[in-house]
């Protein structure tokens, strides 16, 4: 039996070939383009460039916006794989059953960030009169596009090496040993949490794109503790019960997409203002209100569970 006999495994893979092929024809024209390209020039040549630019933005846009959506299609069939992978009851029995799993998941949160800063880079390019980011963006892409063929590698020898005779450890093992930062206690780790969120509130406030950046990378590696570690115990119910995929599963309405699409958007805004000021040169530090809004989100759904269950049962883990 192989994995590659599901489904889901088949179609994300066939999806992820289709954008590679549309992102390999849109880099021919790219690489065209960013040799031969000048603004002020009034030639047959220039003329056709700027066609092929509004083609190859288009074709770009429908791939990375797909690339994104993937994203979610790819944890959907992680859940899929932990029913048929001996031993796993959730994603994290799936992405830990080979040594391809975690770098494959760093990859793909990497690749999101990265597609996330070029649609941005991109908008501003069409908005303005002479394309002035033109090449900066393609030599984004560029690099992007190396990290897509390095993912699709990735993805295959993942999904190849997935065991389907052996048991592989879950959730119940794999989170189960103390394994906090710095030696934290849930309640250092809550604390830190709470204060760092409330520091990138008053950084986004008074726009200050650099200090919220490091904040948010902060913010990020953290929340990925607080969530494993304590929030997810009131999301499951359970004081033994840590990780970080099962609330994506359908026995808790799959309420981890919203959490860590909320987390994923708020430090996304965290980091974009200062990303896109060192490449554009122009302050877009107006942005960071977003960081705050979806950060907000984010720790009020995680807030309002610990909340839920001390009001129904008096007590906290």
């Amino acid at each position: 039996m192989s994995v590659f006999l599901s489904n889901a495994v088949i179609a994300f893979l066939l999806a992820e070939f289709v954008l590679l092929v549309l992102m390999s024809i849109s880099l021919f024209y790219v690489v065209r383009i960013v040799r031969s390209w000048d603004y002020n020039a009034l030639t047959s040549l220039q003329y056709s460039l700027e066609k092929q630019n509004y083609l190859v933005n288009t074709i770009l846009l429908f791939s990375v916006c797909t690339k994104i959506v993937l994203f979610i299609f790819f944890a959907l069939c992680l859940n899929e794989l932990s029913d048929i992978v001996p031993g796993a009851m959730c994603s994290a029995g799936v992405i830990g059953s080979n040594k391809f799993g975690g770098i494959l998941m760093l990859t793909k949160i990497l690749l999101i960030f990265g597609l996330g800063i070029w649609l941005v880079i991109n908008k501003l390019d069409l908005q303005a009169l002479n394309f002035p980011y033109l090449k900066k963006k393609y030599a984004i892409f560029i690099c992007l596009f190396v990290m897509i063929l390095v993912e699709l590698g990735i993805e295959i020898s993942f999904f190849y090496n997935i065991p389907l005779k052996v048991p592989v450890f879950c959730c119940s093992v794999t989170f189960q040993a103390p394994k906090l930062p710095f030696g934290y206690t849930n309640f250092g780790l809550v604390s830190v949490f709470f204060v760092l969120f409330f520091v990138i509130l008053a950084l986004n406030f008074l726009k200050q794109s650099m200090a919220s950046f490091v904040a948010n990378l902060l913010f990020l590696v953290l929340s990925y503790y607080a969530i494993t570690y304590f929030f997810g115990l009131y999301v499951y119910k359970q004081p033994n019960h840590k990780c970080p995929y099962c609330m994506l599963r359908s026995d808790y309405f799959y309420v981890g997409y919203l959490i860590w699409c909320s987390l994923f958007l708020g430090v996304f805004y965290g980091l974009m203002p200062y990303l896109v000021e060192i490449i554009t040169k122009t302050n877009y530090s107006h942005k960071l209100k977003f960081s705050s809004i979806w950060l907000s989100v984010y720790v009020l759904i995680c807030s309002l569970y610990v909340l839920k269950y001390y009001l129904l049962r008096g007590f906290l883990f």
